[in-house]
Formats: structure tokens, sequence, C-alpha cells
């Protein structure tokens, strides 16, 4: 982009990635958000929202464009590129196809966003018999665009729904399945989200749950069955082999990871959902790699819930470009926190807002004893309207101002937990940051209700820029 046009995708550098040095600055205009349709009796396939966030547009916190898939029942979920930062210095590599796998259909979409970014529209279907036959792979989740141009997908699971920690790689021209990532050897019992990190020569994974027991939604007795998580898996990067199990606990259920931006950094954090941990990863003086428990949300004792105790339920996880903070939701409790990482194995809490959850004021819950309230928190409202779910899935502005949060987690649980989401849709909020000390406050100027959508309330999943972001790019 800009003065650098013959640089390839991306930033040289995570700071070069904060700091924006191309013309159009850091600041984000467009949004790129899969809409899920599954389960809400809708009968619409899902679509990408293009959503406007320039404060200066017209259309100011809009859905601009709307690009529906051309199946019904997919439930897109997470995103990639075709190319990022990890491309960066090859000027004949760019950043114009975003690739939406389908967690429960196994397609793989392709949309061109080069064209016109403001109109994305659909350039391949990858289908899932194709997964099955080159990989023995179905349910496909994270997507990372590699050095080499190709792409790299994470799977939950075989055709069957059965749990399998596999992984495919795509062609990056053609987008067709070259087959599994891995060499061969032990593949482990499940899988979920990954980050690589060429320096240390080493990938590591993490692991969701069995794909057939989860789509229908969480049962506690399936956790004891080990039908869930427990491990991050921790792969030789050039030989493509499973060299260590690090076990978090029965019931961890460890989501996404990040590492660190800055590539030579040899550590990163976990965020465990059941658990309510922050596990910090990092490589031993020995070459090991091992994991400590960093930071703990203790789950509350309530009435009126599921289970006599509720955890915080821990979704997503993201650390700024500088890595000076890092960020996470508790879907359930209902609060987003930033915690300063400045000493990575003694993270400090310095933000910390409530965006609706389960144990607000006025709900069914109530909460009988709480390690860390005095009182149950308020409703959230904006504008008027009280924010259904809690908060989700979320994403940093490169420069490290602004973060937008989603509340929808997947359409089976989401119809569990917050059944009030399928028929009210969800909603995208942003949270100005304060990077000075630490802090967080929500932007009342901001909603973007997805319950007013032409086909009806949907439930807005996770955030794309067209640019690059901090949970997309990758840098060598």
């Amino acid at each position: 982009a800009g003065k650098c046009g013959a640089c390839g995708p991306g930033y040289p550098s995570p700071l070069e990635a904060m700091k924006g040095n191309v013309p159009a600055g850091p600041r984000e205009q467009l949004l790129y958000l899969p809409c899920i349709y599954r389960n809400t009796g809708n009968g619409l396939p899902d679509f990408l929202a293009t959503v406007d966030v320039d404060p200066k547009s017209p259309r100011y916190c809009q859905v601009i464009h709307r690009l529906p898939m051309p199946y019904v029942g997919d439930e897109l979920h997470h995103s990639g590129w075709n190319a990022c930062s990890s491309c960066h210095g090859d000027p004949s590599k760019s950043r114009n196809f975003l690739i939406l796998p389908s967690l429960i259909s196994s397609r793989i979409y392709v949309v061109d966003v080069g064209t016109d970014p403001r109109a994305p529209k659909l350039h391949k279907v990858v289908e899932a018999e194709e997964l099955a036959r080159k990989g023995n792979a179905a349910f496909p989740h994270t997507s990372h665009c590699l050095g080499s141009g190709e792409i790299l997908i994470s799977c939950l699971g075989d055709p069957d729904g059965n749990g399998k920690g596999t992984f495919i790689l795509l062609d990056g021209e053609t987008f067709e399945v070259k087959g599994n990532w891995e060499k061969g050897g032990k593949i482990p019992n499940l899988g979920y989200d990954f980050w690589y990190q060429p320096r240390h020569n080493v990938l590591l994974s993490t692991e969701w749950g069995v794909p057939k027991i989860l789509a229908q939604g969480f049962d506690p007795r399936d956790v004891e069955k080990g039908h869930y998580g427990r491990h991050i898996n921790v792969w030789e990067w050039s030989g493509r082999r499973l060299l260590q199990q690090l076990d978090l606990g029965a019931g961890s259920i460890p989501l996404e990871i990040r590492f660190l931006h800055q590539p030579s950094a040899a550590q990163g954090f976990v965020g465990c959902a059941l658990s309510g941990e922050i596990q910090r990863f990092h490589r031993s003086p020995e070459g090991k790699w091992e994991a400590e428990k960093v930071i703990e949300v203790p789950s509350k004792k309530v009435q009126g819930w599921l289970l006599p105790e509720m955890p915080g339920l821990i979704t997503d996880i993201l650390i700024s470009l500088d890595d000076r903070f890092l960020y996470f939701s508790n879907w359930l409790h209902g609060d987003v926190r930033q915690y300063d990482i400045s000493d990575p194995k003694n993270p400090k809490l310095v933000g910390q807002v409530f965006l609706g959850g389960s144990i607000s004021k006025g709900g069914a819950v109530t909460v009988v004893e709480d390690r860390e309230l005095r009182d149950q928190p308020e409703p959230c409202v904006i504008q008027g309207k009280r924010i259904p779910g809690g908060p989700q899935m979320l994403q940093l502005s490169l420069d490290g101002r602004r973060l937008y949060v989603t509340t929808s987690l997947f359409s089976a649980w989401d119809r569990q937990f917050y059944p009030g989401l399928l028929t009210e849709g969800s909603v995208l909020l942003q949270l100005d940051v304060d990077t000075e000390r630490g802090g967080l406050a929500l932007n009342p100027k901001f909603l973007l209700d997805f319950g007013k959508e032409p086909g009806g309330p949907c439930l807005a999943h996770e955030v794309r820029y067209p640019g690059g972001d901090c949970t997309s790019d990758i840098w060598l």
C-alpha cells in the first residue's frame, strides 16, 4: 500500500503497522464481519457484512454491503487472508482475498475484497468434499496465510464429526486443497486455533471439542467425558510433526492463542474458556515449551442459572501490536478486560467494562458469592437499547485506540445461553482505549444493531479490517 507498494502486503514490523506508515494512516475505515442465520429459524444464507467505520462518512456505523453465501446453514465463523505481513517483501503478493471457512458445512469461501473493498464478491467455493477427499478433514476454523504464499487452516474434526486436530493447506493462487499440512505421526484428538512462529520453529494449536458434540450445544457432562480440550499442542514448524502436548487441566478448554507480535519473542498467551485462566506459554532455556497460569477469573456462585457456579467463559483474547496490553472477553460474566503485560509473567488489570452478560441486575440470575465484585453490574444500555448477550469477539485498531466487540459466540450456544440473541440479533460495539495509563470506556455514539437487518436479526461474529489487524497478521 502507498509508498511501499513494491514491498508486498502488510507492514515490515508490528510497530510499523501500529504507526501506519501509509497515506491512509492507521485509522480503519471498513470492517468485514461474517453474519450468521443458522439456528435463527430464518432460512436465509449467512452473509459477509461490510461496515463503514469512518467517522467522517455519512454512512458511519452502518452496513454498506451484504454478500450472501450461495447455501443455507454454513455457520460462517472466523476468517483470514490470502496474504498478510508474513508475505511482506514479496511484491507479487497482495492482500486481496478473504478466506471464510464454514464451521458446520465445512465449505471454504474465497471472497474478492481487492477489486472493490466496499462491495466484496464471491470468487470461489471450496466444497467440503474436497477437504474430506484430500485431507480427511472437516469443520475448518482458523485461517492464516504463510510466507510461502499458501494458506493454512486448522480443523476441528473429520467428516464424520469426530474430533481430529488436523490442518489443511490451500494453494494461494488457485485456492485448491493441497492436502494436510502435518507430515504424519500423532495427531491431537481435538483442534481449534493456532499461531505459528518460524523463528522458533514452532506452531502451537489449541483444542475446543468434538464437533458433533459441541454443535448441539454445551452439556457440562461432556467435559467429564473428555469431549472438550485441555492441551496446547506443540508442533515442529519445519518438520510438521507433533512434539509436545502441554496439559492445562481437565475442563480448561483452551481456545484463542496469541504469540507476542514481536517475532523474536518466544512467548504468548492462551485463554482457557471454562477454567477462566489465561495461561502464559514460553520456551524454556532447554528448548521445551511450558505454560503457567498468570490470570484467573473466579467463577461466581449463582442461583437461577444452568449450574450453581458460573465461569467467566473467556472466549477471545488479543494483544496490542506493541505487546503492551492484553485484552480478553468473559462472555458469560459480561466484561471485557485490559491487562498491562509489560511484564508478561505478572499482568496487571488496568481496564474493565461490563457489556451485558448473564449477571447484570434485573436478569434471571442472582449472584450469591462473588470474589471480585460487591454488586451485580448494571445492564449495558446504549442509545436506549439493552445489549443482549455478552462480549465475545474482539478486534483492536492498529493504533491500539479502538476496541471493537461483537456479542455472538456460536449459534447453538447463543440459543442456549442467550436465546434473546436469536430473536434480537447481536450487536457491534466500540470501546475507547486509554493507551497511556490503561482504561476502557464504551463509545456511546457507536452501536450497530444486527437485529435490524433487512433479512431479519442475525449473529455477527469476527471483525477483520481490509489492511490487516492484530489477530490475522503474523510477522516473520
